[in-house]
This record gives C-alpha cells, sequence and structure tokens, in this order.
C-alpha cells in the first residue's frame, strides 16, 4: 500500500470514527439547565471536542492498523499492487 493511500484511507476511517464518536457523552443545554440565549435548546452544553478528538484518533489508529494488515496480507485484493 502506498503511502498516499495509507493516508487517505486513515483520514476517511478518521472522519467516519469521528461522527460514530460526536454524540457519545453528549448533555444538552436542555438537559443541563443551562440554555444559552440565541442557541438551540438541543445544543451541546459541553460539548468535549478535544477528548473526542483523542478517542476518535485512538479508535482510528486501531482500525486503520487492522485494515492495513489485511490488505497487506493479501486477504483482501483491492488490484492495486504491483
Amino acid at each position: 500500500m502506498t503511502l498516499t493511500l495509507s493516508l487517505a484511507l486513515y483520514f476517511i476511517i478518521w472522519w467516519t470514527v469521528l461522527f460514530a464518536v460526536l454524540p457519545f457523552g453528549v448533555r444538552t443545554q436542555q438537559e443541563a439547565g443551562e440554555i444559552v440565549p440565541g442557541s438551540a435548546e438541543s445544543a451541546p452544553s459541553e460539548p468535549r471536542m478535544l477528548s473526542k478528538a483523542l478517542w476518535t484518533t485512538a479508535i482510528a489508529t486501531v482500525v486503520f492498523a487492522i485494515v492495513y494488515a489485511v490488505i497487506e496480507l493479501g486477504l483482501v485484493d483491492l488490484g492495486i499492487g504491483g
């Protein structure tokens, strides 16, 4: 697998995992009882984006390692090898 393909694959996996991780542990402003004027009641009260980015990176790295191993071991032929 080329470096470019590896980076593109990791990028796609990272963003996919991010969208899966975003809703974890979210409390709305309404649930927290602290509604900021001018915002929706369903907006997160504390998004904790740094924590979610770190979890996303850890999970995406594990998923990428598995996908990389499957491709490199030849368990799946993508038709891109030499």
